[in-house]
């Protein structure tokens, strides 16, 4: 049976800010050091429209803000060279930063424990007053390269996911007292900067931190966390909290016992049976913790098939739910340039980004180009199903219907047939499509058998395989009311481009 889905195209709409434009997140800020992560997000920036960026490490050793000779006793020397050339890059693109505060410079640091592959120093400051000279320092640097009008339009987030022992070695309250003393020392130089956090993984710690802040009198301009559709084995194992630290996984003095425990959590992780909506309900759930305060996702992704147009779809569908809920929400990540488990091999890895090392745009690049070329109207939508649904948005007399199709995990999806009923004077119709057939670079790349290393020909390949191509639509011109017919695959996003009459 079709399916019926019914579009006043003549609506003027409601008020549909383009969200998850705001931030895109990257990797570590070393990496923005590269010319091909800078095209990444030059591209990113001009198809995609996204306005900030986030990274972690900004004050990593490789990044030698502070260091010492050979991180040893001796003389530290502070230096924002390599960050000012980072947001120089940045700015001159037409984007700001988002300011993730962190790690900790090995020669601040009160102990040795690291994070990932470039070797991240996730313990607090062994000294608070050298750490909040620090930020001042970085703060009034800031103003006075960039100009006090400037700065103050970019949010500081304090650390990235303190919850999780693997990101900070401290409990809950070790967190408090670092967000309180880099937001007083931030404040310190300028009242009208803006600091947030907790930064947390799986929506944690926002009504503690808040009730911390507000009891302690502690600065607090927004609520920064993170969210996945799937319990990520790192979200329910090590946990920090009031008065404990987690207990970091260590292969070497594990019992056999825990070894099967911890592979049963990653089992688990691989059959999520969380709902379809899941992350709709965990953004309510934020939303409300948050209160006045405005509510940024700093980080949020899928949790499979990051390379094909499964993730396409689940993106539109994640950002048809979230409507009016957020004031920013940034996909992890905007290249597969990443090397938090070091830079795995071959130009398709089921990576986070949205380009491949390459630069090659995935189905989900094209699904945020989609959504950036709509309107910022959203139009009513009649109809309903359980996985085929209808976002309609507009701007002046063009209007976007994307029809996308899609299950978490593809548990409950097939072939669906779709009827638009478009009512309106309606002067063309063109219509581009993103599924296993079309706009597919993947399946291009294993149709050349997996070449590990690509040659200019095998690159100019994918990226045509990558592209949206639009075909026109005959359309009665006379009808007040025209209708269109397709067949929505599995996983797929079907996009039309009305121009009214």
């Amino acid at each position: 049976m079709s399916i019926i889905y019914r579009v006043n195209c003549e609506e003027t709409g409601r008020d549909y800010p383009h969200y998850w434009e705001y931030c895109v997140g990257s990797c570590h800020a070393a990496t923005l050091l590269r010319e091909d992560v800078r095209n990444h997000i030059r591209n990113a920036h001009r198809d995609c429209g996204f306005t900030h960026l986030r990274c972690h490490g900004l004050f990593d050793d490789d990044m030698s803000v502070v260091f010492s000779p050979m991180n040893g006793p001796g003389p530290k020397t502070v230096s924002f060279y390599n960050i000012d050339c980072i947001y120089d890059f940045l700015l001159d693109t037409g984007m700001k930063p988002f300011v993730e505060i962190g790690f900790m410079p090995t020669p601040f640091a009160s102990g040795t424990q690291l994070c990932f592959n470039y070797k991240a120093n996730v313990t607090p400051p062994a000294d608070y007053e050298e750490w909040d000279d620090l930020i001042r320092q970085f703060a009034e640097h800031l103003i006075e390269r960039y100009g006090k009008d400037e700065v103050e339009q970019w949010p500081f987030e304090v650390w990235n996911e303190p919850n999780l022992n693997f990101f900070f070695d401290g409990t809950q309250e070790d967190y408090f007292t670092l967000y309180e003393h880099t937001a007083r020392a931030l404040k310190s130089v300028d009242q009208n900067l803006k600091v947030g956090g907790p930064a947390t993984s799986v929506n944690a710690w926002i009504p503690e931190f808040k009730n911390y802040c507000e009891s302690h009198d502690v600065p607090l301009d927004f609520i920064t966390t993170h969210h996945y559709p799937s319990d990520d084995p790192l979200s329910t194992m090590g946990k920090n909290g009031p008065g404990t630290k987690g207990k970091m996984v260590d292969e070497e003095t594990m019992t056999p016992e825990q070894k099967q425990e911890i592979m049963s959590q990653f089992m688990a992780h691989r059959e999520n049976k969380n709902p379809r909506d899941i992350l709709f309900r965990m953004t309510q759930k934020a939303k409300e913790e948050a209160g006045e305060l405005p509510l940024y996702y700093t980080e949020w992704n899928g949790s499979k098939e990051f390379d094909t147009s499964y993730q396409a779809a689940f993106l539109v569908q994640t950002i048809a739910y979230n409507e009016g809920l957020v004031e920013g929400y940034s996909y992890w990540t905007v290249s597969d340039i990443f090397e938090e488990m070091g830079m795995k091999p071959g130009p398709f890895k089921n990576e986070f980004g949205l380009q491949t090392n390459h630069g090659i745009p995935k189905p989900s690049y094209r699904a945020f180009q989609l959504l950036h070329e709509a309107g910022d109207k959203r139009l009513n939508v009649e109809g309903s199903h359980e996985t085929a649904e209808v976002l309609a948005l507009k701007k002046d007399k063009e209007v976007t219907v994307i029809v996308y199709n899609h299950d978490l995990e593809r548990r409950n999806i097939k072939n669906e047939e779709v009827i638009l009923k478009l009512n309106g004077a309606i002067a063309s119709v063109r219509k581009a499509v993103i599924d296993e057939k079309h706009c597919n670079p993947l399946k291009a790349w294993q149709e050349m058998e997996c070449p590990a290393y690509l040659n200019k020909e095998q690159e100019t390949i994918l990226r045509k395989a990558s592209e949206l191509n639009w075909e026109e639509i005959s359309v009665n011109q006379e009808m007040q009311e025209t209708e269109l017919l397709l067949n929505a695959l599995p996983e797929s996003v079907t996009a039309y481009k009305i121009q009214l009459a």
